[in-house]
Protein backbone atom coordinates (compact mmCIF):
# COMPACT_ATOMS: atom_id res chain seq x y z
CA UNK A 1 0.00 0.00 0.00
CA UNK A 2 1.50 3.39 -0.63
CA UNK A 3 1.96 6.08 1.18
CA UNK A 4 -0.42 8.41 1.60
CA UNK A 5 0.70 11.01 4.71
CA UNK A 6 3.83 10.78 6.33
CA UNK A 7 5.64 13.34 9.02
CA UNK A 8 9.63 13.21 9.65
CA UNK A 9 10.47 15.22 12.45
CA UNK A 10 8.36 17.45 12.78
CA UNK A 11 8.45 20.46 15.57
CA UNK A 12 5.96 23.45 15.58
CA UNK A 13 6.75 26.34 17.17
CA UNK A 14 4.26 29.32 18.14
CA UNK A 15 5.49 32.99 19.03
CA UNK A 16 3.58 35.22 21.25
CA UNK A 17 4.58 38.66 23.24
CA UNK A 18 4.45 35.79 25.73
CA UNK A 19 7.18 34.28 24.64
CA UNK A 20 7.28 30.57 22.07
CA UNK A 21 5.19 28.04 23.01
CA UNK A 22 6.74 24.49 21.51
CA UNK A 23 3.57 22.58 20.51
CA UNK A 24 5.12 19.39 18.71
CA UNK A 25 8.62 18.21 18.94
CA UNK A 26 10.51 15.53 16.26
CA UNK A 27 7.06 13.87 15.46
CA UNK A 28 7.46 11.01 13.27
CA UNK A 29 4.64 9.04 11.45
CA UNK A 30 2.90 7.84 8.14
CA UNK A 31 -0.55 6.75 7.27
CA UNK A 32 -0.61 4.72 4.02
CA UNK A 33 -4.04 4.48 1.72
CA UNK A 34 -6.88 2.96 3.46
CA UNK A 35 -5.93 2.58 6.59
CA UNK A 36 -8.02 4.00 9.58
CA UNK A 37 -5.34 5.82 12.01
CA UNK A 38 -6.48 7.69 15.16
CA UNK A 39 -4.19 9.85 17.28
CA UNK A 40 -4.49 9.97 20.61
CA UNK A 41 -2.53 12.41 23.41
CA UNK A 42 -3.75 14.19 26.39
CA UNK A 43 -5.78 17.63 25.94
CA UNK A 44 -3.86 20.49 25.03
CA UNK A 45 -0.96 18.12 24.32
CA UNK A 46 -1.08 19.48 20.02
CA UNK A 47 -3.33 17.34 18.74
CA UNK A 48 -5.26 19.58 16.65
CA UNK A 49 -1.80 21.59 15.58
CA UNK A 50 -1.53 17.80 14.04
CA UNK A 51 -3.92 17.49 11.74
CA UNK A 52 -3.83 21.19 10.72
CA UNK A 53 -0.40 20.44 9.76
CA UNK A 54 -1.45 17.42 7.59
CA UNK A 55 -4.06 19.39 6.01
CA UNK A 56 -1.23 22.56 5.26
CA UNK A 57 -3.11 24.69 6.88
CA UNK A 58 0.09 25.73 8.94
CA UNK A 59 4.12 24.92 7.90
CA UNK A 60 6.11 23.54 10.25
CA UNK A 61 8.61 25.02 12.66
CA UNK A 62 11.17 22.09 11.60
CA UNK A 63 10.98 19.00 9.42
CA UNK A 64 8.50 18.40 7.19
CA UNK A 65 5.00 16.99 6.49
CA UNK A 66 5.14 15.10 3.14
CA UNK A 67 1.86 13.88 1.05
CA UNK A 68 1.38 11.83 -2.07
CA UNK A 69 -0.55 14.51 -3.86
CA UNK A 70 -4.35 13.43 -3.29
CA UNK A 71 -6.86 16.06 -1.52
CA UNK A 72 -7.70 16.00 1.73
CA UNK A 73 -10.86 16.61 3.63
CA UNK A 74 -11.55 18.12 6.83
CA UNK A 75 -13.92 17.01 9.55
CA UNK A 76 -14.28 19.90 12.37
CA UNK A 77 -15.69 19.24 15.75
CA UNK A 78 -18.64 20.93 15.24
CA UNK A 79 -21.39 20.54 12.25
CA UNK A 80 -20.99 24.42 11.22
CA UNK A 81 -23.82 23.75 8.91
CA UNK A 82 -24.83 27.08 7.57
CA UNK A 83 -28.43 27.44 9.81
CA UNK A 84 -29.39 29.78 7.03
CA UNK A 85 -28.98 27.01 4.21
CA UNK A 86 -30.52 23.50 3.55
CA UNK A 87 -28.94 20.58 4.12
CA UNK A 88 -28.45 20.13 -0.01
CA UNK A 89 -27.05 23.47 -0.17
CA UNK A 90 -24.78 22.53 2.72
CA UNK A 91 -23.61 19.99 1.15
CA UNK A 92 -22.67 21.72 -2.27
CA UNK A 93 -20.73 24.21 -0.14
CA UNK A 94 -17.45 22.97 -0.51
CA UNK A 95 -18.25 22.17 -4.05
CA UNK A 96 -19.18 25.72 -5.06
CA UNK A 97 -16.01 26.92 -3.22
CA UNK A 98 -13.74 24.52 -5.15
CA UNK A 99 -15.79 26.24 -7.96
CA UNK A 100 -16.59 22.26 -9.37
CA UNK A 101 -20.45 23.02 -8.57
CA UNK A 102 -21.57 20.75 -11.54
CA UNK A 103 -24.79 19.14 -12.40
CA UNK A 104 -22.72 16.17 -12.50
CA UNK A 105 -21.08 16.88 -8.99
CA UNK A 106 -24.32 17.40 -7.03
CA UNK A 107 -26.07 14.82 -8.54
CA UNK A 108 -23.04 12.76 -7.08
CA UNK A 109 -23.25 15.06 -3.69
CA UNK A 110 -26.98 13.95 -3.73
CA UNK A 111 -26.54 10.74 -4.29
CA UNK A 112 -23.81 10.35 -0.95
CA UNK A 113 -26.50 11.67 0.55
CA UNK A 114 -29.52 9.65 -0.14
CA UNK A 115 -27.26 6.56 0.19
CA UNK A 116 -26.45 6.98 3.78
CA UNK A 117 -29.68 8.57 5.37
CA UNK A 118 -30.41 11.83 4.26
CA UNK A 119 -33.15 11.79 1.32
CA UNK A 120 -36.15 13.42 3.02
CA UNK A 121 -33.85 16.02 4.95
CA UNK A 122 -32.32 17.49 1.82
CA UNK A 123 -34.71 19.96 1.84
CA UNK A 124 -35.06 20.37 5.66
CA UNK A 125 -32.67 23.32 7.54
CA UNK A 126 -29.98 22.02 9.97
CA UNK A 127 -32.91 22.87 13.36
CA UNK A 128 -34.55 20.70 12.39
CA UNK A 129 -32.38 17.54 12.45
CA UNK A 130 -30.80 15.80 15.54
CA UNK A 131 -27.18 15.93 16.16
CA UNK A 132 -26.40 12.55 14.85
CA UNK A 133 -27.73 13.53 11.71
CA UNK A 134 -26.12 17.37 11.36
CA UNK A 135 -22.89 15.23 11.91
CA UNK A 136 -24.22 12.53 9.23
CA UNK A 137 -25.01 15.61 6.70
CA UNK A 138 -21.46 17.44 7.81
CA UNK A 139 -19.34 13.89 6.75
CA UNK A 140 -21.19 14.08 3.53
CA UNK A 141 -20.13 17.40 2.53
CA UNK A 142 -16.58 16.84 3.56
CA UNK A 143 -16.83 13.98 0.90
CA UNK A 144 -18.79 15.60 -1.73
CA UNK A 145 -15.54 17.00 -3.20
CA UNK A 146 -14.15 13.02 -3.21
CA UNK A 147 -11.02 13.96 -0.79
CA UNK A 148 -8.71 11.01 -0.73
CA UNK A 149 -7.90 11.36 3.09
CA UNK A 150 -10.48 12.56 5.76
CA UNK A 151 -9.57 14.81 8.77
CA UNK A 152 -11.43 14.01 11.49
CA UNK A 153 -11.09 16.71 14.52
CA UNK A 154 -12.68 14.99 17.32
CA UNK A 155 -16.06 14.52 15.49
CA UNK A 156 -17.75 13.34 17.98
CA UNK A 157 -17.16 15.10 20.98
CA UNK A 158 -19.98 17.73 20.82
CA UNK A 159 -22.57 15.06 21.25
CA UNK A 160 -23.73 12.69 24.15
CA UNK A 161 -22.56 9.66 25.07
CA UNK A 162 -25.73 7.10 23.57
CA UNK A 163 -26.22 9.33 19.97
CA UNK A 164 -21.91 9.49 19.85
CA UNK A 165 -21.56 5.65 20.30
CA UNK A 166 -24.04 5.23 17.28
CA UNK A 167 -22.71 8.57 14.91
CA UNK A 168 -19.00 6.58 15.20
CA UNK A 169 -20.65 3.30 13.71
CA UNK A 170 -22.56 5.40 11.35
CA UNK A 171 -19.30 7.73 10.18
CA UNK A 172 -16.78 4.21 10.27
CA UNK A 173 -19.49 2.59 7.92
CA UNK A 174 -19.46 5.75 5.52
CA UNK A 175 -15.90 6.36 5.50
CA UNK A 176 -14.87 2.36 4.99
CA UNK A 177 -17.36 1.69 2.22
CA UNK A 178 -15.93 4.79 0.58
CA UNK A 179 -12.85 3.29 1.00
CA UNK A 180 -11.22 6.59 1.61
CA UNK A 181 -7.91 7.14 4.42
CA UNK A 182 -8.92 8.64 7.78
CA UNK A 183 -7.03 10.09 10.11
CA UNK A 184 -8.59 10.50 13.52
CA UNK A 185 -7.50 12.71 16.98
CA UNK A 186 -9.36 12.09 20.00
CA UNK A 187 -8.48 11.76 23.59
CA UNK A 188 -10.94 8.85 24.22
CA UNK A 189 -9.52 5.61 24.32
CA UNK A 190 -12.61 3.66 23.72
CA UNK A 191 -13.38 5.32 20.63
CA UNK A 192 -9.92 5.02 18.82
CA UNK A 193 -9.59 1.09 19.99
CA UNK A 194 -12.85 0.86 18.26
CA UNK A 195 -12.35 2.27 14.46
CA UNK A 196 -8.40 2.01 14.18
CA UNK A 197 -6.15 -0.31 12.28
CA UNK A 198 -3.30 1.47 14.12
CA UNK A 199 -3.14 4.35 16.71
CA UNK A 200 -0.34 6.59 17.82
CA UNK A 201 0.36 7.43 21.30
CA UNK A 202 1.19 11.32 22.06
CA UNK A 203 2.69 12.74 25.28
CA UNK A 204 2.24 15.99 26.84
CA UNK A 205 3.17 19.16 24.93
CA UNK A 206 5.29 19.43 23.62
CA UNK A 207 4.15 16.07 21.54
CA UNK A 208 5.61 13.34 20.60
CA UNK A 209 5.09 9.94 19.44
CA UNK A 210 5.59 7.75 22.23
CA UNK A 211 3.72 4.63 21.38
CA UNK A 212 2.67 2.79 18.05
CA UNK A 213 0.26 0.43 18.22
CA UNK A 214 -1.38 -2.26 15.30
CA UNK A 215 -4.89 -2.91 16.35
CA UNK A 216 -6.13 -6.36 15.01
CA UNK A 217 -10.15 -7.46 15.56
CA UNK A 218 -12.38 -9.86 13.49
CA UNK A 219 -15.22 -7.51 14.44
CA UNK A 220 -14.93 -4.29 12.14
CA UNK A 221 -18.33 -2.33 13.18
CA UNK A 222 -16.69 -0.21 15.90
CA UNK A 223 -19.87 -1.28 18.91
CA UNK A 224 -18.67 -4.71 18.25
CA UNK A 225 -15.39 -4.44 18.69
CA UNK A 226 -16.50 -2.58 22.73
CA UNK A 227 -17.84 -6.02 23.01
CA UNK A 228 -14.86 -8.03 22.38
CA UNK A 229 -12.84 -9.31 25.13
CA UNK A 230 -9.62 -7.79 23.30
CA UNK A 231 -10.86 -4.39 23.82
CA UNK A 232 -10.15 -4.02 28.00
CA UNK A 233 -6.82 -5.03 27.30
CA UNK A 234 -5.90 -2.79 24.66
CA UNK A 235 -8.01 0.09 26.95
CA UNK A 236 -5.12 -0.81 29.78
CA UNK A 237 -2.47 -0.69 27.86
CA UNK A 238 -3.35 3.07 25.84
CA UNK A 239 -4.36 4.62 29.46
CA UNK A 240 -0.77 3.40 30.95
CA UNK A 241 1.07 5.23 28.55
CA UNK A 242 -1.22 8.24 28.27
CA UNK A 243 -1.15 8.29 31.80
CA UNK A 244 2.88 7.89 32.61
Amino acid sequence: MKEVLRFDNVSMHYHSKQGETVALEDVNFSVTEGEFVAIIGPSGCGKTTLLSLAAGLLSPTKGKVVTDGGSFGYMLQKDELFPWRTIEKNIFLPLEIKRTNTPENQKRAVALAEKYGLAQFLKNYPSSLSGGMRQRAALIRTLSVDPDVLLLDEPFSALDYQTRLSVCDDVYKIIREEKKTALLITHDISEAISVADKIFVLSRRPARVIAEHVLSFPETKPLKRRENKLFSGWFEILWKELNT
